[in-house]
């Protein structure tokens, strides 16, 4: 397909510009931002990950949190009841 003076093809699922038309220079700016494209998937991969992680952890700690606040005040309550 020939598109505003460059020649694409459809290859693997994706649009490619084939060679020669589309100078070197835009081929390595299409492969910099790919690979940039993938790190950045990576990174936020990762991220989720921590958070998730990070929401656990918050989970536990209030849940441990609530048992603790109970405890205390069936504490206070034979305390009470003892006086």
């Amino acid at each position: 397909m020939n598109l505003a003076g460059q020649s694409l093809k459809f290859e693997k699922g994706q649009w490619i510009a084939e060679a020669g038309i589309s100078g070197g220079v835009e081929q390595r700016e299409m492969q910099r931002l790919r690979r940039r494209n993938q790190q950045l998937e990576e990174e936020n991969n990762l991220l989720r990950l921590k958070v998730d992680i990070l929401l656990d952890m918050l989970s536990e700690t209030t849940a441990e949190c609530h048992l603790m606040e109970k405890e205390l005040d069936e504490l206070k309550s034979i305390s009470r009841r003892r006086k």
